[in-house]
């Protein structure tokens, strides 16, 4: 491919004057909120620490740590939710192993003193249901495209985290959600558990589905993997334009408690806006960088020795994720600059 820009740079380039120097300048962000204590994992007991903080009357939030995958921290890296209703508990999401779920269920329990009463999945990730065979007598909720990808994708997920998690993982295995949330496409759906009515929104970008989940009595939203606090994104399965479609569409919302899937909870519409504020400055970054280095006929290499802003290194993660980001994403904005090439070179015919 480095042959093939070469020579068709001079059909396709357009002058990028101080291009590298506006691309690792980012908008200086809101002052950062304080995180949550990190879970206190113990790894000679396989204990997660899990604890539920109250967010509102009948919601409570499981943190994960701010962190990647490892066995340090037992693989959680995951927010998880626990909604009170008349008919039991709401649990959103539920962890990486059999073990996490088994020790999310006792928690739940514990704290609300109900049954559960269903499992929401927000994505098609590991971290959403490889927790639910504690869950097996309970519906587990998902969008049809999430079900589909996890029916697609759930053997090599256990596969890369028994590699990654070692122990925590003993005896897991995927058990699938068993019943579809229907969704209209880009707008708004309802759930109603136990008298406790819920809207849903299913957008896109981080996966092909990325379902929100909103209590409307609180007003807290479980956003998912849509928005990334103070850590970079996982990128495996993101469209770059539709994520910032997706954004702007949760930024209309005005949401006043927002809990994203991977960092601090954003407890304040300020903070909520700025939680979606700063995932929208990375991407963009992405967007324009990749997009000009691209255009040069850049390689991965030298993408991945460019500066970064210092904003985004010094976010969780950095080190392992940005790779990944690089690996995921470069390629797609490669093709696109080969295929502009291409329809320029037989304009030029």
């Amino acid at each position: 491919m480095p042959e093939l820009f070469s020579a068709l740079r001079p059909a396709l380039r357009p002058v990028l004057l101080g291009v590298t120097a506006q691309l690792t300048t980012a908008t200086p962000p809101v002052a950062a909120q304080a995180p949550a204590p990190a879970p206190r994992v113990d790894v000679a007991r396989l204990d997660y620490g899990l604890q539920a903080r109250s967010l509102a009357d009948g919601v409570w939030v499981v943190e994960g740590a701010n962190d990647d995958f490892s066995v340090a921290n037992g693989c959680n890296i995951i927010n998880l939710g626990l909604i009170a209703t008349a008919e039991g508990t709401v649990v959103v999401n539920t962890g990486t192993s059999r073990l996490h779920g088994q020790q999310l269920r006792a928690l739940a329990e514990r704290t609300t003193g109900q049954r559960i009463a269903r499992v929401v999945h927000l994505n098609l990730h590991p971290d959403y249901f490889l927790g639910n065979q504690a869950f097996a007598d309970v519906p587990r909720l998902a969008t049809p495209v999430t079900r589909a990808g996890i029916a697609r994708e759930a053997s090599a997920y256990e596969t890369n985290l028994y590699r990654l998690c070692g122990d925590w993982m003993r005896g897991t295995e995927t058990l699938a959600p068993d019943a579809d949330l229907a969704v209209p496409t880009g707008g708004l759906g309802a759930l109603t558990v136990g008298g406790r009515a819920f809207d849903l929104i299913e957008l896109g970008g981080h996966t092909d589905s990325d379902l929100v989940l909103i209590d409307r009595a609180s007003g807290v939203a479980f956003v998912g993997g849509l928005v990334f606090v103070q850590r970079v994104p996982t990128t495996p399965h993101a469209r770059v334009e539709r994520w910032l479609q997706s954004l702007d569409r949760l930024q209309t919302l005005g949401l006043r408690t927002l809990v994203p899937s991977h960092g601090p909870v954003q407890i304040g519409p300020e903070r909520a806006a700025e939680g979606i504020a700063q995932t929208r400055r990375f991407l963009q970054w992405i967007d324009r960088s990749f997009s000009a280095w691209a255009a040069q006929g850049w390689d991965m290499n030298e993408v991945l020795r460019a500066p970064v802003p210092e904003e985004f290194r010094q976010w969780a993660a950095f080190r392992t994720e940005y790779v990944r980001n690089v690996a995921h994403l470069y390629p797609i904005y490669e093709q696109k600059v080969l295929n502009q090439a291409r329809s320029q070179a037989r304009g030029l015919r």
